[in-house]
């Protein structure tokens, strides 16, 4: 057995005297030696530092002839890294930089020792720095690897520095067979923090059953890290993927009034979030206790350097810890309301003055938002224009673009077909009033004038419905017990015109028996006369303000970014980086656990956005958990069952990708149903290379762990539900993966990057309604102000100031693309593209998305899709797969990253 662990690199001419012999690979500097000695010295005087020449050379021998092997280590310099390694411990770094003992690398074969039947002997050498340029720092090592040490399976990682480094990837020159690359894109922890050592496995991928004897260990005891004990406070270099409930979105400790119930659990069924090991509330033991930093995700979900200072963090950080402070005291009443119409206008053209702190930073970090308007330097926020306003300043008024939205907003997953008539609540009549509602047949054959019976329309599937009535209903009361706001449950019915377009046809409001008082309900439909056109008006708002909820808290938030989360945390425990299948996940979870945990922090905490800004304010979230419990369900997430589930689309074999839809001009499943069907294709191709047989399904002990898991621990409270999928052939697994890459690519696309596009116009998509109907048990004075002045009375239910800005400033910042978004099919995987059947199925991946763009732009120039086109609208791009960066209201990032 070879005894050399390490090699020992000698120089012939050393600068300064040595304790002992320093480890070294070869290369230049790149480092100004004396200037960083000189400053070192003036604290550290007692360390002595030794300097080797630039041509050194490793002396080993070895009983069979040897390859030598050029390690090189690309590390990735970053703004946080370098903040971070700033004082004492930089010096330290330094040093270990200009001694060569940088990194320490271990190389593991994929055999075992024939001898000993053990790993084999690793290989190790340390890297020393050799260049450094722009944003890259490239560490060296030449290893002597024996002639019988076998294929190379792994790389192990020794970080030196005092300081945290991310390394990009490792290539190993000089063998036989061409180079092996490692493809890292980690942090790498310091010794200091903890010194278990960092695995990277070769781009080559593995069953768990095709795992090289050599590496069979590693695998094994790399999924154990990742898991970790369930113990103790997770700090932030840690890599640990466990799970909570959401027990810390209330904030007892600094108010009992910021108590909020546990998410997760038999009476609020909700997915599980990663856990963070944070310490109980004093007030309130089953709560987590909040602080002002971010919660806790493992290190390599976190933001890139160029994804936090284009926006994210520091965005939302400044957003709610500066500028929404500013404005609370520009608007010195937050619940004071628009004065008129205009007035809406002028946050797009004069905007708000704003007493800023720090405002050069802010304007820095909010360029379209933080406007400098005189040479003192005042500011102003000031909205950019939505492209929906710049063509149409009257969109929001039309009940044609209303009905429109539905299939091509922001929110396309609301509408379904009506199947049965008359309506009805599912709701016991006991508690809620009667069950039928109150649209009735002869209202419908009013409103489409002689185009066919109500009976007939029913029968060829004519009529839609936006239905959120059994749903807020039960919350009804409980929301108008708190102040500035209101609730109702709620029904739309639409008419499929011949051209394909809706007509909305009446809107229903009902109010449950409470405090004495019977069911109130009432229909209102569009009119031509003055008093029920603004009741109609007011009644949108409503429905709008309903609609606004559901698209944000269940399509977006609950649908996307907390049903992923399990797949996420299941796959990092289960799944070893060198499995396929954890290759092919991994693009599409990038950035999603820091974006829900961005979201826990300020979004859907206690008196956060969206309790201070949405109807059912601080029963947002519970209403969630009672979407979660009643509406989502597995086998309905991928698009083609989601369509059909909401009677959007029936299967037909003749018909494109299999399904007939019921409206066809319907943008969002037209554009969609051909990325699902690449995303498909791609996914088939890639599944049935490693999966030829059935059997290997079945017998793959990770893949069966992670679906496993998924189901009974990420999503436990659903575990015995009989819709969830079962991994037993291919075309389980490819059905199952192509639903999970759609949620998290072209279903959070449609439903996230057009919001400020439809909701900046607040008008347009109010999140909130303050006031209920005038038709409503109001008193002759009520009545009065509202024939006098309705207008006043719009305004009224409208956002107050406060809600509608702070709305408005995060809509634009969550419809923003980073520089760095990966976008759906554009950059093969490093593991891809070392396979030439994986690169090339890639690569008709791609062709297909490129296709799709030119299909988008040709649909939307012809003018008989008046869903998508026709004066006035803005083009549907949401599924167009690419775009710049920035507000584009396009692109298709492969994840949930914002």
């Amino acid at each position: 057995m070879l005894k050399p662990q390490v090699y020992q690199f000698y120089s012939s001419k050393t600068l300064l005297p040595l304790q002992k012999p320093f480890l070294n690979g070869t290369g230049p500097f790149s480092l100004p030696v004396a200037s960083r000695l000189s400053s070192f010295n003036k604290t550290r005087k007692n360390v002595k530092v030794g300097f080797f020449s630039q041509n050194i050379e490793a002396a080993f021998s070895f009983t069979q002839k040897a390859v030598g092997v050029k390690a090189t280590v690309t590390v990735k310099q970053t703004v946080t890294g370098s903040l971070a390694n700033l004082g004492i411990s930089r010096g330290l770094d330094d040093i270990q930089d200009l001694l060569g003992r940088t990194l320490l690398l271990e190389l593991v074969s994929t055999d075992l020792d024939p001898k000993t039947g053990l790993e084999k002997e690793r290989i190790k050498g340390y890297a020393r720095q050799v260049s450094k340029e722009d944003e890259e720092v490239k560490y060296e090592v030449k290893i002597e690897v024996p002639a019988d040490f076998g294929e190379i399976g792994a790389v192990v990682v020794e970080n030196e520095h005092h300081k945290e480094m991310f390394v990009q990837d490792i290539v190993l020159d000089g063998l036989k067979n061409g180079p092996v690359n490692v493809n890292c894109v980690s942090w790498v922890h310091s010794k200091y923090d903890n010194p278990q050592k960092r695995v990277f496995f070769t781009n080559k991928s593995y069953l768990p059953s095709e795992t090289p004897s050599g590496l069979k260990k590693l695998r094994r005891e790399e999924l154990e890290l990742l898991r970790g004990d369930g113990q103790g406070e997770r700090k932030s270099f840690d890599r640990v993927y466990d799970y909570d409930v959401y027990n810390d979105l209330g904030d007892p400790d600094s108010d009992l009034s910021k108590k909020r119930p546990i998410l997760g659990g038999k009476e609020f069924p909700y997915p599980r979030r990663c856990r963070t090991g944070r310490p109980q509330c004093d007030t309130d033991p089953i709560s987590e206790k909040r602080t002002t930093i971010l919660p806790y995700v493992p290190r390599d979900e976190v933001f890139s350097d160029v994804k936090l200072l284009t926006f994210s963090t520091n965005y939302l950080y400044c957003l709610l810890h500066g500028m929404i402070p500013s404005l609370e005291s520009a608007i010195v009443d937050a619940n004071v309301g628009f004065p008129s119409l205009a007035a809406i206008e002028e946050l797009f053209n004069e905007g708000i003055n704003l007493p800023l702190q720090g405002k050069g930073f802010l304007k820095s970090v909010m360029p379209r938002l933080i406007k400098t308007i005189t040479d003192g330097g005042d500011s102003v926020l000031r909205f950019e224009t939505p492209p929906t306003v710049h063509k149409d300043k009257l969109f929001w008024y039309r009940d044609e673009e209303f009905a429109r939205q539905t299939l091509a907003g922001c929110n396309p997953y609301g509408i379904r077909l009506v199947t049965e008539w008359p309506v009805k609540s599912k709701l016991d009549p006991k508690v809620y009033g009667p069950a039928e509602s109150a649209i009735t047949k002869d209202l419908i054959e009013r409103q489409i004038k002689g185009y066919m019976t109500a009976d007939k329309a029913i029968k060829e599937k004519k009529l839609f419905i936006l239905d959120y009535h059994d749903w807020l209903l039960p919350y009804v009361k409980k929301v108008r017990e708190l102040e500035g706001t209101t609730l109702y449950g709620s029904r739309t019915l639409f008419f499929l015109n011949p051209d394909e377009t809706l007509r909305p046809l009446a809107i229903e409001l009902t109010r449950p028996p409470m405090d004495g008082k019977p069911q109130w309900k009432e229909v209102y439909t569009p009119s031509w006369n003055s008093t029920d056109v603004w009741l109609w008006r007011l009644a949108k708002v409503h429905v709008l303000a309903h609609d606004s909820y559901h698209h944000q808290l269940v399509s977006h938030w609950l649908t996307t970014h907390c049903c992923t989360e399990p797949y996420i945390l299941a796959a990092n425990r289960q799944l070893s980086e060198m499995h396929p299948i954890y290759r092919l996940l991994h693009p599409h979870f990038r950035y999603t656990m820091e974006t829900n945990a961005l979201g826990r922090q300020f979004l859907i905490n206690a008196d956060g956005i969206i309790e201070s800004s949405f109807t059912p304010s601080k029963y947002s979230m519970e209403l969630n958990s009672l979407a979660y419990d009643q509406e989502w369900r597995f086998d309905n997430q991928g698009l083609p069952a989601d369509l059909i589930s909401r009677g959007m689309a029936t299967e037909d074999p003749t018909a494109p990708h299999g399904l007939r839809l019921a409206i066809k001009d319907y943008p969002f499943a037209n554009d969609g149903l051909i990325l699902w069907d690449a995303i498909k294709q791609w996914i088939s191709e890639y599944v049935t290379y490693y999966y030829p047989k059935a059997s290997f399904v079945e017998s793959d002990e990770e893949l069966q762990a992670w679906w496993t898991e998924v189901r009974t621990v990420g999503h436990i409270d659903k575990k015995d539900e009989p819709w969830w999928p079962v991994l037993k052939t291919p075309q389980d697994l490819i059905d199952t993966l192509t639903t999970i890459v759609w949620v998290c690519s072209g279903h959070h696309a449609s439903v996230n990057f057009g919001q400020y596009a439809y909701a900046g116009y607040f008008p347009n998509r109010p999140t909130i309604a303050r006031t209920k109907m005038p038709t409503e048990d109001s008193t002759e004075e009520e009545w009065k102000f509202f024939w006098d002045n309705p207008e006043a009375v719009l305004l009224e239910c409208f956002p107050s100031q406060m809600q509608a800005a702070r709305v408005m400033a995060v809509w634009d910042v969550l419809s923003s693309h980073s520089p760095d978004e990966e976008y759906i099919g554009e950059k093969v995987e490093p593991s891809w593209a070392e396979n030439p059947l994986i690169k090339a199925a890639f690569e008709r991946f791609n062709g297909k998305l490129k296709e799709l763009e030119r299909i988008v732009d040709e649909r939307n120039a012809d003018t008989n899709l008046k869903n998508r086109s026709g004066a006035g609208i803005v083009p549907y791009e949401f599924l167009k797969p690419f775009s710049e960066p920035g507000v584009t209201g396009k692109g298709v990032p492969n994840s949930i990253s914002i």
